[in-house]
């Protein structure tokens, strides 16, 4: 008997699809439920709502921060916020931000330092997007996270409460935000930014239309508890693996260079402003540039839980690495270096990425966050992946439909397996390093 060529009857899959569209075009069209204040500036919020959220939670959702991006930011970014109640008790915070995206913020050759690559999955969203319903690349994207900083640091749940019940604010304060910015322009692209599989819930903003678009993973190294120093670190690793991080350091002894704590980066801002463009220009997708002063303040208001290491050739920076402490969570921050001393074959980038496991064990974290570029010296360092997405949707409904066929054709980097660690981890010495210093004989 011939198999069965439909599994249901179409006329009534096509009836109950027509239903449900209508039902999500309702649902996205009529009130959550919930109550909000929304504001431009985080101190027009109530600070104690605020933090009853966040509730110890990331960095890049604590106030101080906020405040700082606010005022040292990109120039093309702009703050909004809202506080997410269900009647009087705040349930959720959403930190978004307003983008201006031009032809610029999208042009690059798309090759990293670590050799070519395809374009970024975002630009061939954005590019084709853009140029369906304006004929030109001339966007405002609003954006629930930081482009600042990868991983889910827009939107925060109060404790206790079920994430899946608060998707229905969030996506209504982020449509709330886009009406009320008319006056400025029209805001076509909507996007949740780094979305990661610990968020639950996610089905909820399907229903308002929203679609993942699956991106580089975010590179995670596990600190070994027993480690208590970077040489720690360098004893779990295989022979090979070992050989080569200390070759790097002998390359970089030979030809001059320290590897160094910086304590005064307002001082040095202009050459570290210069390293960072030499790497952020050579990116295929640059929505927003960091200003001169960002770096500087942040190491201000961060203290102890800031770090940037420099590799020196005489009085002159070749590179430079930022670090912050997020909890239990060691983040590698910026990262910039002298293409030119690249080119010599000194190792500066790799070394300075190096660095950051050393700040992470000083730290006493658990985890290292190295970020989604140059999957393969970061899989070779140890480091795994951890699948990130972008959900996304566009204000007009024929084109969000056509987004969603463009979003399946998209696809991105995978990290390659790497395995760079002894079977059985190396016993801990207990000795003390806050530096990293670069010796011939090392």
């Amino acid at each position: 008997m011939p198999a069965k060529i439909f599994s249901r009857n179409p006329i009534k899959h096509v009836a109950t699809s027509i239903r449900d569209l209508k039902e999500r075009h309702e649902e996205r069209h009529r009130p959550s439920g919930f109550q909000f204040a929304f504001a431009e500036q985080i101190d027009l919020l109530n600070a104690d709502k605020w933090d009853g959220v966040v509730n110890g939670g990331t960095v890049f959702l604590r106030r101080d921060f906020l405040r700082l991006a606010e005022t040292h930011g990109p120039d093309n970014v702009k703050p909004r916020y809202a506080l997410i109640c269900r009647g009087q008790k705040p349930v959720a915070v959403l930190a978004a931000q307003m983008v201006s995206v031009t032809a610029k913020h999208l042009h690059g050759d798309g090759k990293s330092k670590t050799g070519g690559k395809p374009a970024h999955p975002l630009k061939k969203v954005l590019v084709p997007a853009a140029k369906l319903a304006t004929a030109k690349l001339d966007e405002r994207l609003l954006v629930a996270g930081n482009l600042m900083s990868w991983g889910f640091h827009g939107i925060a749940f109060a404790p206790g409460e079920d994430p899946a019940r608060l998707w229905p604010g969030v996506a209504d304060a982020l449509y709330r935000i886009r009406r009320s910015e008319r006056l400025l322009g029209d805001t076509n692209m909507v996007l949740v930014k780094d979305v990661t599989p610990v968020e639950s819930g996610l089905e909820a903003l399907k229903r308002f239309s929203y679609r993942p678009l699956e991106t580089e993973p975010n590179m995670v190294l596990a600190i070994d508890p027993a480690w208590r120093n970077y040489e720690d670190y360098l004893a779990a690793l295989d022979a090979k693996y070992r050989r080569t991080a200390k070759d790097q350091l002998k390359k970089l002894a030979n030809a001059g260079c320290t590897l160094e704590p910086l304590a005064d980066l307002m001082a040095n801002s202009a050459r570290l402003h210069e390293l960072y463009l030499a790497v952020h220009d050579n990116a295929s997708v640059k929505l927003v540039t960091l200003r001169e002063h960002y770096l500087p303040q942040l190491a201000a208001a961060f203290g102890d839980d800031f770090s940037c290491t420099v590799v020196r050739r005489g009085g002159e920076i070749l590179g430079f690495v930022t670090a912050l402490r997020d909890g239990d969570l060691a983040v590698a921050y910026y990262i910039g270096f002298d293409r030119a001393a690249a080119a010599e074959g000194l190792p500066v980038y790799l070394r300075l990425l190096h660095s950051t496991i050393g700040d992470a064990i000083r730290w006493r974290c658990k985890r290292l966050s190295l970020g989604r570029t140059a999957l393969e010296p970061k899989a070779a360092m140890g480091a795994k992946p951890e699948p990130m997405a972008i959900w996304m949707r566009h204000r007009i409904p024929a084109l969000n439909w056509m987004l969603r066929g463009v979003l399946g054709a998209v696809t991105h980097d995978e990290a390659p397996e790497r395995n760079p660690f002894k079977s059985v981890p190396a016993q801990s010495n207990h000795a003390s390093v806050t530096a990293l210093p670069v010796r011939a004989d090392s």
